[in-house]
């Protein structure tokens, strides 16, 4: 990671009720399993990855999102889905225009897998709690984006967008 990447900000903004992202998503897949977290923060799981940065590639954000939540250099395979998401967030209750861009990750280069079924891990002061969901699973999770609970099951081979209205 640069510090010039550290100091440029957020592409993110917030209007009154209403906010604006710009993020990136990591798929993470292993026998049938998908990687997911939450926080102190988050009651549901959802994916590694984070906002982009002004000035940031999607790709360097999937890649630093991954460096600094699992502390791993990661390969990206390919994007999968820009999804256009317009939702009312449970935490905060702002009404989101978020696009997020979602990458599926190789992690054979990893030491991932080692780290278990459950982890944890530091981010700053904030720590994030992994774990590995069975495919079958998340219909009953309380899991983010819910259109992976069906679309995991068919991975589209080209870059797809879709527009999530929830």
């Amino acid at each position: 990671m640069n510090t010039l990447t550290e100091k440029l900000m957020d592409i993110s903004y917030k209007t009154e009720n209403n906010k604006f992202n710009y993020r990136v998503c990591a798929i993470i897949i292993h026998d049938n399993e998908i990687l997911a977290m939450h926080d102190d923060r988050s009651p549901y799981y959802y994916l590694p990855g984070g906002r982009v940065k002004m000035g940031e590639t999607a790709e360097d954000a999937v890649k630093r999102e991954l460096f600094e939540e699992l502390g791993i250099s990661a390969k990206i395979l390919r994007p999968l889905w820009l999804d256009q998401a317009f939702f009312n967030e449970d935490v905060d209750k702002l009404n989101y225009h978020e696009l997020c861009i979602y990458f599926l990750i190789d992690i054979k280069c990893t030491d991932l897998l080692s780290k278990g079924e459950t982890f944890l891990s530091k981010e700053g002061k904030r720590t994030h709690s992994f774990k590995w969901l069975s495919f079958e699973s998340l219909k009953g999770e309380y899991f983010y984006p819910e259109f992976l609970k069906t679309e995991i099951y068919k991975l589209p081979n080209t870059f797809t967008i879709r527009t999530s209205n929830n």
